[in-house]
């Protein structure tokens, strides 16, 4: 491979990591290509980009990006597979879904908005983490709850100050 063709493959990885901003690096050696198919299918499904690349131009790539996660750096060995997503979570909960039928994917490291989880043992708590759209949704739910109390109380109080303090009393 000529010098350039590495430049643009190290240019193409950093313009990923820029632009999902998560990324999970796993191992997928020793996989048949006909798993690794399936696997590729089940990423494009969910909305995941895999992509196999060399762990020194993924290094490279980590550097042009800007994240100095030297941790990230240490499991750079044997061969990688690198899963891109703009949902922290999406590719921790299709790594235990693979799981079911396989022993791969293996977590090595993941990057989620600049947290960085290193090792097999921290996709449970990666499953768990919450999307940016459902932390949304939480606030709005938790912002809607007083609101509607009190729109409820008004309808129920007779609309006035007593019977909606009588009413507010009542919910709790």
């Amino acid at each position: 491979m000529r010098k350039e063709e590495k430049q643009e493959i190290v240019q193409a990885l950093a313009e990923q990591i820029k632009s999902y901003g998560n990324f999970y690096i796993t191992d997928t050696a020793d996989l048949t290509v006909e798993k690794v198919n399936v696997i590729r299918r089940k990423c494009f499904d969910a909305g995941i980009k895999m992509q196999v690349a060399k762990n020194t131009l993924f290094e490279k790539a980590l550097i042009e990006a800007g994240i100095d996660a030297p941790e990230l750096v240490g499991v750079l060995k044997g061969a990688s597979t690198i899963l891109f997503s703009s949902t922290g979570n999406a590719p921790a909960k299709l790594i235990k879904q693979l799981r079911k039928e396989n022993d791969k994917p293996i977590l090595k490291a993941a990057y989620i908005q600049e947290t960085v989880f290193v090792g097999d043992k921290q996709i449970d708590a990666l499953v768990s983490l919450k999307s940016k759209e459902e932390l949304i949704g939480d606030i709005i739910l938790a912002l809607q709850s007083p609101a509607k109390n009190v729109i409820s109380a008004l309808s129920s109080g007779g609309n006035t100050i007593s019977g909606v303090l009588k009413a507010l009393e009542q919910r709790g």
